[in-house]
């Protein structure tokens, strides 16, 4: 990984996109908690998208609580890591979320 850094270190090439530093082009692996093969931040995010896909109106998950969730599958990142994974994704706070959740109940009840 070093050996790449340094050689794409202030290097850039220009693409019918624009130009861009050549490090754009390399994804930083994501280390495992046992020690395992390292996971990209692409499947760490489609991760957390399927953890939140799965909550409840009684169970919000917390970006702390993600956290937790992807350590039992051997995932190690940060709580920082998940908040702004999830930020890029646009997925709204725990809080947002649960707000959001009970609104659509209480919508859904009032239809009724």
């Amino acid at each position: 990984e070093s050996t790449v850094s340094r050689v794409t270190s202030n290097r850039y090439m220009l693409t019918p996109r624009g130009v861009f530093e050549l490090k754009y082009f390399f994804a930083a692996p994501i280390a495992s908690c046992e020690g395992g093969d390292a996971h990209s931040a692409k499947a760490v995010r489609h991760r957390i998208k399927a953890i939140i896909a799965e909550e409840s109106l009684d169970k919000v998950h917390s970006d702390e609580d993600i956290v937790a969730q992807l350590k039992e599958t051997g995932i190690d990142v940060a709580r920082r890591t998940v908040t702004k994974y999830r930020e890029a994704m646009n997925i709204p706070s725990s809080i947002r979320r649960r707000r959001d959740k009970r609104l659509s109940a209480a919508a859904i009840k009032r239809s009724d």
